[in-house]
Formats: structure tokens, sequence, C-alpha cells
């Protein structure tokens, strides 16, 4: 199997912007992590070569057009094996980090409610700020799920720890209205 059958394809951007006004150079950077690219140098930057990338890739080069600044992309494989498994395992250690990022923000969005209920909160606006809590979650856990095309480990707990997050939302949100529709006779 060659690489490019096993999915050991990757583009490379040599990506070179004035240093002033630093701004451009910020807006690539971001763009770049944004999507989840490995630095692999000043300047040097690398995706697997497959379509989820392609938009970003895109973002990154106009912006860096737009700044005065060059690009070069260049398709890349490992030289040998073990070189292709190197940037795989690189790439998975990078999405890695990311959803170890994710599990701590469910943690604390669970605690979070916690504190919520333990300290009687239970109004629409609360409920309505973990809402968006839980919606900020589910997009970022679509977006690392979207760019870990290797399956980093920490994905599939991060799945299930979503779903317990929506369903401590879910629960607080129950426990709101439940405290809206009391009537002063269920207070006695």
């Amino acid at each position: 199997m060659s690489n490019a059958e096993s999915g050991g394809q990757w583009l490379v951007l040599v990506i070179k912007i004035p240093a002033e006004p630093s701004r451009h150079r910020v807006a690539v950077w971001r763009e770049l992590r944004r999507i989840g690219a490995l630095s692999l140098g000043q300047g040097v930057w690398a995706v697997p070569d497959v379509p989820v990338f392609a938009g970003g890739i895109a973002r990154a080069l106009t912006l860096t057009e737009n700044a005065g600044g060059q690009a070069v992309t260049l398709s890349a494989y490992g030289r040998a094996p073990e070189d292709a498994a190197r940037f795989q395992a690189l790439f998975t250690a990078a999405r890695s980090a990311d959803w170890t990022e994710f599990l701590a923000d469910c943690g604390k969005f669970e605690e979070e409610i916690a504190k919520e209920i333990r300290n009687v909160e239970f109004t629409l606006a609360e409920l309505e700020e973990e809402e968006q809590s839980l919606e900020r979650l589910r997009r970022w856990h679509r977006d690392l799920t979207a760019r870990d095309v290797f399956g980093a480990p920490e994905a599939t707990e991060a799945t299930t720890r979503l779903k317990i997050c929506a369903a401590v939302c879910e629960e607080y949100a129950e426990r709101v209205f439940a405290h809206l529709h009391e009537t002063p006779e269920d207070q006695r």
C-alpha cells in the first residue's frame, strides 16, 4: 500500500509575511491553529491532505496574499514509513491535547451547574447561559471531531462527556422550570 492509499499525504505550507504590521501574521497563525495545522517551524505548517482542511487552508492563503506575503503549498509524504508514522503521531498528539482541553471544559461546565444548584440559582437567565455554554461545547466537539482524522484516544471519552453535559443541563432545565412554576402552596 502506498502512502497516498494509507492517508499519508500531507499539505505543507511555507508562509512568509512581512513583519509589520503584526496583525497579518497573527491572523494567519490563528486561522491555521483554528483548523488544527501542525506548526513545523517558523512559517511552516502541515495538515493531512483531506477535504476537511481545504477551507481553512484557502482562508490562510488568502490572508497571506492580502498581507502582501507569499505562500508555497507542497504535497508531501513521509520518505520512509517511520516518517509518515511520526507525522501522524505528531498530529494525533496535537488532537489529544485539544481533546484534553475539551474534557477539562466539560468538567468546568458540570461544576458550574452543580454550583448553580447548590446556590439555588434557578432562573431563566442562568439556564440560558448554561445552554449557550453547552452549545459552545457541542460546536467545539464537532470541530475537533472533523479535524481528528486519525482518531485520538481521548475522542471517545469526549463524546461520552458531552452526552453527560447535555444530560446535566437537561436536569438543570427541569429544576429551573419546576422552580419557576412553583405556587405559594408548593413552598409550604
